[in-house]
């Protein structure tokens, strides 16, 4: 077990706490991750939120061009290389 004793500091108007990478590490959490946060008995408790990556098709159903911008452009006339 690794254990570290650390300072809460002031992160605007909440209490912010920065893990160390080995704390990280033997957790198995990564930037970004999402965790949970519960108080019990007196004693923080953080469990990592793991979802699995979501297929292809669960991607593709989730896109939407409107919100994500897509590729695709409309123009009236031939730009660049297809010019020619």
């Amino acid at each position: 077990m690794t254990e570290v004793t650390l300072d809460i500091k002031k992160w605007g108007n909440s209490l912010g706490l920065r893990l160390p990478s080995a704390i990280a590490r033997e957790a198995h959490l990564h930037t970004d991750q999402r965790v949970r946060v519960a108080v019990m008995d007196k004693q923080i408790i953080i469990t990592p939120i793991i979802s699995e990556p979501l297929t292809l098709e669960e991607r593709l159903a989730n896109f939407d061009p409107a919100v994500h911008g897509g590729e695709a452009m409309f123009v009236s006339e031939p730009v660049g290389v297809e010019k020619w």
